[in-house]
């Protein structure tokens, strides 16, 4: 062989040494890396902002059923969501009861592959998760929501399913409306007033706990008292007339959610009158007399016959 054949040997050579050890090296990288070979579980433990629903999973003991073959739609909440739920630490997560945890989580878990295309232009949708509860999923020109929360980042594909990032993290029900206001001791003012409003004609309690669905602004005790009711023997003082027609005037029938909530909505109240909604700086809710908007927050409290928005103002007819 000559020394110039030699030397074009020597540099084919090289060539296909190259080019074979680029093609082994991208094909490591493909097969290790991409984002479709990832479980549920697998795309929770990489990202940063899914810290706290990893360690709440890991709780719960979860963390390999997301593994697992599925399919499964999870919508999950990310750290500010968690945060937001009064979840922002791991201690804070496993002070929680396992089995509660597990409920919360699990009502975040649908038994089915949902990516955004195919969720209905609906409102309030009742769809049924893992836990064996419903939740809502509305889709309109501003997104997706499930229960009011809202649907940040979609369609994160994994290989058993999808996941769908929310801001809240999505609490199952405490009971019907007068049982989950009975259960907060931020409305024990409430409960008192619907216990007298329930001894004159209306049984208030009893509208309350029916099938609905019905909507509850509902005030704290603070927008009790700002109201002239000193404390509860106030309120167990007053005319149950006039009490029933304060409570139901804070009455919507329906399912509403913040995410339904529309500017200058004027939604119709159970008692004949209406309200008035802005969404300026965070949804707000006026009534009539009233010379300010109530701040709706919290918003979106699940119950078996309805839903719960927190408000600081007694909404007067």
């Amino acid at each position: 062989m000559t020394n110039l054949s030699f030397n074009l040997f020597r540099k084919s050579a090289l060539i296909v040494a190259i080019a074979v050890s680029t093609l082994s090296s991208s094909c490591k990288k493909d097969k290790t890396n991409p984002t479709q070979e990832k479980t549920i579980s697998g795309i929770v433990m990489s990202s940063n902002n899914f810290s706290l629903l990893k360690a709440a999973l890991a709780q719960a003991g979860l963390t390999d059923v997301l593994a697992g073959k599925g399919p499964f739609t999870v919508f999950a909440p990310n750290n500010d969501a968690f945060v937001a739920a009064g979840l922002d630490t791991e201690a804070k997560i496993k002070a929680v009861p396992v089995e509660t945890l597990k409920k919360i989580l699990l009502y975040h878990v649908l038994g089915q592959r949902v990516p955004s295309a195919e969720i209905a232009m609906a409102s309030n949708t009742s769809v049924k998760t893992a836990a064996d509860l419903n939740v809502y999923v509305t889709k309109n020109a501003s997104g997706v929501f499930i229960n009011g929360a809202t649907v940040i980042q979609a369609d994160l594909a994994a290989s058993n399913g999808v996941v769908h990032v929310i801001n809240a993290v999505l609490m199952p029900s405490g009971g019907n409306i007068v049982e989950v206001a009975q259960a907060n001791s931020n409305f024990s003012f409430l409960v008192a007033a619907v216990l007298r409003a329930s001894q004159g004609s209306t049984n208030v309690a009893q509208v309350l706990s029916g099938a609905g669905p019905l909507t509850v602004f509902a005030p704290t005790n603070q927008a009790f008292i700002n109201a002239g009711f000193a404390n509860i023997a106030a309120v167990q003082a007053a005319d149950p007339a006039v009490l029933t027609s304060i409570l139901t005037y804070h009455v919507i029938a329906g399912r509403i959610f913040s995410s339904d909530l529309t500017e200058g909505a004027k939604p119709a109240t159970v008692n004949g009158g209406t309200v008035s909604i802005t969404l300026t700086g965070g949804a707000k809710v006026k009534g009539n007399k009233n010379t300010t908007s109530s701040m709706i927050s919290p918003a979106n409290i699940i119950t078996t016959n309805g839903v719960i928005h927190v408000v600081d103002q007694v909404l007067l007819p």
